[in-house]
């Protein structure tokens, strides 16, 4: 099992999910590769925490959407985009069986 954050900041909370699924933390570059990788299925998760703008992640949450993964925000709340406040603080992409072991995870990070 693998766990894909950034390549730049690895978020502490990438971390946490990692251990509580026994899962390998890769890094690559950018939201749409990571989000990607997750939906080709060469990573399990994509957690990330450190905040990005809606323009970043909307095309890329929509594929993974769309692929059946689960989409949310860190605390488990939907993803909302168009609207005012552009920055989106953060994300978690990943198979929806994962869903609730990551969110629980991510509570007590």
């Amino acid at each position: 099992m693998r766990v894909v954050t950034s390549r730049t900041r690895r978020p502490p909370e990438s971390v946490a999910v990692a251990e509580a699924l026994g899962a390998e933390v890769v890094t690559l570059g950018s939201a749409g590769a990571k989000a990607m990788a997750v939906v080709r299925g060469e990573v399990d998760a994509y957690v990330h925490a450190g905040g990005m703008y809606q323009w970043d992640s909307a095309a890329p949450v929509a594929v993974a959407a769309a692929a059946g993964l689960h989409v949310s925000r860190i605390d488990g709340s939907p993803l909302v985009y168009n609207v005012p406040e552009v920055y989106l603080p953060d994300l978690l992409i990943c198979r929806p069986q994962l869903a609730d072991a990551a969110l629980a995870a991510l509570a007590h990070s």
